[in-house]
């Protein structure tokens, strides 16, 4: 469920194809600071719609069922032993901010960031639902995850993501962002069934 967090507000930009509503970013009041001017504007020219993104306390019942396909999906391409995709009773540690990217009232995508340490956070749960992959979601979303990331005070963002030709448009994504790859991070190991990527932030 979206969660009602003091901690956070909402900041809107009208939307670019007439039709009602706003594009809507939280946006932590705690910092005292509003988002990066050009990954605001960046995200206005990408988007233009009425998405949301909202931290997600992961209590209703349709993110639990978008997780479990995303972990079931996990399953049917990966070995079990390099299955690395958290379920929902992992996702609710301390540790783990998760977000859910809402279309009015559709849940569209997700993704979450696990503090590893006081400086470095890993990127995990990054998914779209498959009618809208394509769409400009995940960027959109990647790009929240980099600003809330620096605003939480962390200095390097990592990921592991498949090594497999499905896994292929993720890490073009990853890419895009900065992200380089690296040898395993944390309590990975090396696996050819993995590629790991970081970036400085």
């Amino acid at each position: 469920m979206i969660r009602a967090d003091e901690s956070l507000t909402v900041a809107t930009w009208p939307r670019r194809d007439g039709r009602d509503g706003a594009y809507t970013i939280n946006e932590r009041k705690d910092t005292h600071q509003a988002p990066d001017h050009l990954d605001i504007k960046c995200l206005q020219e990408r988007m233009g719609t009425g998405l949301k993104i909202a931290v997600d306390d992961l209590s209703g019942p349709e993110i639990a069922g978008f997780l479990d396909e995303h972990v079931q999906e996990m399953r049917s391409i990966t070995p079990l032993e390099s299955k690395h995709a958290l379920d929902l009773e992992s996702l609710r540690r301390p540790e783990i901010t998760f977000w859910s990217v809402m279309d009015g009232d559709s849940l569209v995508g997700c993704g979450a960031i696990k503090r590893l340490d006081a400086d470095h956070a890993e990127v995990k749960s990054m998914r779209t639902r498959p009618t809208r992959k394509r769409s400009g979601i995940a960027s959109l979303l990647l790009e929240h995850i980099v600003t809330e990331a620096k605003r939480m005070g962390f200095t390097r963002l990592s990921l592991e993501t498949g090594a497999a030709e499905f896994f292929l448009p993720a890490r073009k994504l990853y890419e895009k962002f900065g992200f380089e790859y690296c040898d395993p991070f944390a309590d990975y190991k090396p696996d050819p069934n993995s590629a790991f990527m970081t970036r400085v932030l």
